[in-house]
C-alpha cells in the first residue's frame, strides 16, 4: 500500500512537467505552458512498495483548444538503471527526500501494475489519498479478454498521440501484445481491432466539464 503524504514538493510535479512536456513527441501545444493544470488521475500500488505509481491528467488550455494529456509518472528513491534518458527530473519530497521522476510508460514496475490492473489482479488507488480504491476507475474488457501472465516490458515507442510498449510473458517465447498508453486523451472508449482490455478514468476539462475516456488498452500486435 502506498502511503500519501500530504507535503511540499520542489519543484511541483507541474513545474518539473513545465520544461518536459513540451519536448514529447505527442504534445500538440506551442510551448507555452502557463495554463497547464492538474485535472485528474489514479495511482497503483507497487506490491514491493519501493515505486510510486501515478497515471497523472493535465490540461494545456494555452493553444487554439484546451488539451488534457495523460503523464504516468514513477517515483523512485534511486536512480533507475539505464533510464536516464526517461528521466523527467528531481524533486525534494518534504518526508521522502530526493525523488526520481521518471515517465512511466519506460518503467519495468508501472507496465507490471498497469498489466495487472487490465488483468483484474490489482486495483485503481485515488490519486491524494492512502489505502483508498478508485472505484470510477473501469476496466473494460474485450473479446478475447487479458492474458493473465503478462508481465515482461519490450521496445517502447512515441506516436503522436500515445505511447506503445511490446509486452509479452516475462521470459518465454509466445504471442506478443501492444500495450498503448494514450497521450493525448479523448472522451469515450478506445475502439478498433483486437482490443483485448481497456483501463477507463475520468478527468476534468478546463471549463469545469467532466470528461471519461480511455487511458490504456491492451492489444494484439499480429508479429
Amino acid at each position: 500500500m502506498a502511503v500519501i503524504h500530504h507535503t511540499t514538493l520542489t519543484p511541483t510535479k507541474l513545474e518539473l512537467l513545465a520544461e518536459w512536456l513540451p519536448l514529447r513527441p505527442w504534445y500538440q501545444g506551442a510551448g507555452d505552458v502557463s495554463r497547464l493544470a492538474r485535472a485528474g488521475g489514479f495511482r497503483l500500488d507497487d506490491p514491493e512498495g519501493e515505486v510510486g505509481i501515478e497515471f497523472m491528467v493535465v490540461t494545456d488550455a494555452a493553444g487554439d483548444g484546451p488539451v488534457a494529456y495523460l503523464v504516468p509518472l514513477t517515483y523512485r528513491g534511486a536512480p533507475l538503471d539505464g533510464a536516464g534518458d526517461v528521466l523527467v527530473g528531481t524533486l525534494e519530497h518534504g518526508v521522502l527526500g530526493k525523488r526520481w521522476v521518471y515517465d512511466g510508460a519506460h518503467d519495468p514496475v508501472m507496465v507490471e501494475q498497469l498489466l495487472a490492473l487490465l488483468a483484474g489482479r490489482a486495483a485503481a488507488q485515488a490519486q491524494g489519498e492512502s489505502d483508498t480504491p478508485d472505484p470510477t476507475v473501469g476496466v473494460l474488457a474485450g473479446p478475447a479478454g487479458v492474458p493473465a501472465a503478462l508481465t515482461g516490458a519490450g521496445k517502447v515507442s512515441d506516436t503522436a498521440g500515445a505511447t506503445v510498449v511490446v509486452v509479452g510473458a516475462a521470459g518465454e517465447a509466445g504471442p506478443l501484445h501492444d500495450l498503448t498508453l494514450i497521450r493525448v486523451l479523448r472522451p469515450g472508449p478506445a475502439v478498433g481491432d483486437g482490443i483485448r482490455g481497456q483501463v477507463l478514468a475520468g478527468w476534468t476539462a478546463p471549463d469545469g466539464a467532466a470528461e471519461r475516456g480511455a487511458f490504456a488498452f491492451l492489444g494484439d500486435t499480429g508479429r
